[in-house]
């Protein structure tokens, strides 16, 4: 199983065919869904972010669409590929979050998805109060998605019956009042958005730090997370799963998958060019800011960018109070794999840390074959490096490569995303989990 994304490399817009005058306009991402529908990828995941870098505008388009509105739209010209959209639980409100994710589920006839992310900055823009720590906003998300649930469930299967002769829409009796009151948040519900067609959107987390992970394990369906090689995916699969069964759920409800951002060719030799021309596009100055926020604001613009980070200026992980699984992923690289600060750089501005695989299709393929099978994940968020040839590589090649391979869906099964992804029904929360 894969399930696409939409993401690209940060000097990729410069190749004369990136159609990057269309980065907010609908036309090119209605190109891509439709794409990716017709190779029958499960779903597009759109990332968020809540400010602008007005140094980084300089050097990458910023295509800042408010994900739930760009995937509305979306859904009106697609039937079957799901969409998952990331939303902040430290800068929003439950019930605004609530009503918009169930009228995107009624919109796409079920084929929405909510990626809960806690937000690393965007508190300059929110009221400027300092950023709640690590641990608290996990703690306040925690709190925001049992709201959530209890919003989505207000509504009881069948309680609306659309009887004409009666004159009833639906049963009162069916719709209850939340009266959620936590630390946080006071909701007396219920929604004001029936029951969406999959009880409610699966729901998908990114979050690979211990927190990250122990509140996965409480509520994720999809799983999000980067590793580099086999050996960490196997690790953290296996870490992951026994989470989850430790609280009580099938392992096999969880969906893991790694991000991976392919450099494809139909030769090795063409995807190594590729590649090669993706490194000269990168600006190196702006690429330094971005690591640097990436390693919690480290200062490095006193070292040699082709020298590595000495291990004293990269503190514990526990220190960190952005995205600690981020974070860990790039002190391995500088400290055990010795990458060089311009290394690092690279892997920040093609992929954000994601695993960045070169070479021809048959060897992606390979690749993938072996991660998944060997017990690595459940499938993988695909982050193309460049459009539209590096998406079409993905969707025209690859894909049916993987389904001639019996690794990939030929057609969409069932009616909503829960079901194509082979999610449980949701059980409605109890009024004791809803406070």
């Amino acid at each position: 199983m894969l399930i696409g994304s939409v993401g690209n490399h940060q000097g990729a817009w410069r190749r004369p065919t990136s159609r990057v005058e269309e980065s907010n306009d609908l036309s090119l991402f209605a190109d891509i869904a439709q794409a990716a529908e017709r190779a029958k990828i499960h779903t597009l995941f759109i990332a968020d972010g809540l400010t602008l870098d007005r140094d980084q505008v300089r050097t990458k388009p910023f295509a800042g669409l408010e994900p739930i509105t760009l995937l509305s739209a979306l859904a009106a010209v697609t039937e079957k590929i799901g969409f998952v959209a990331s939303v902040s639980t430290t800068f929003s409100e439950p019930y605004n979050v609530a009503r918009q994710l169930a009228s995107l589920d009624h919109i796409s006839r079920g084929r929405a998805a909510w990626n809960i992310v806690t937000s690393a900055w965007g508190e300059i823009n929110f009221g400027g109060k300092p950023l709640p720590s690590h641990s608290e906003r996990y703690r306040i998300a925690d709190e925001y998605v049992r709201a959530i649930l209890a919003l989505w469930d207000s509504w009881e299967p069948g309680s609306v019956v659309n009887d004409r002769a009666a004159g009833i829409f639906a049963d009162p009796e069916k719709i209850h009042p939340i009266d959620f009151v936590g630390e946080h948040f006071t909701i007396a519900g219920p929604l004001n958005v029936p029951r969406s067609p999959q009880g409610r959107p699966v729901i998908a987390q990114a979050g690979s730090s211990s927190d990250g992970k122990a509140f996965a394990a409480k509520y994720a369906e999809i799983v999000f997370t980067a590793q580099q090689s086999l050996t960490e995916s196997q690790a953290f699969y296996r870490d992951l799963r026994e989470h989850v069964a430790a609280v009580g759920r099938n392992p096999d409800d969880v969906k893991i998958l790694p991000g991976v951002s392919p450099i494809l060719g139909r030769t090795e030799k063409e995807a190594i060019e590729l590649h090669r021309e993706l490194v000269n596009l990168i600006d190196v100055e702006s690429g330094l800011v971005r690591l640097s926020r990436q390693l919690g604001h480290v200062d490095l613009s006193d070292l040699d960018v082709d020298g590595t980070i000495p291990a004293e200026r990269l503190p514990d992980i526990e220190q960190v109070q952005g995205r600690q699984s981020r974070y860990g992923v790039f002190k391995q690289l500088a400290l055990e794999e010795k990458f060089t600060i311009r290394q690092l750089i690279e892997m920040e501005v093609s992929s954000s840390g994601h695993w960045v695989p070169v070479g021809s299709v048959e060897q992606i393929a390979d690749q993938l074959e072996e991660r998944f099978q060997q017990g690595g994940a459940d499938g993988f968020i695909l982050l193309p490096s460049f459009y539209p040839e590096g998406f079409t590589y993905l969707t025209d090649e690859l894909v049916p490569l993987l389904q001639e391979r019996g690794l990939f869906q030929e057609e969409y099964s069932g009616d909503t995303l829960r079901e194509r992804l082979r999610l449980p029904q949701p059980s409605p929360v109890t009024p004791l989990q809803r406070s």
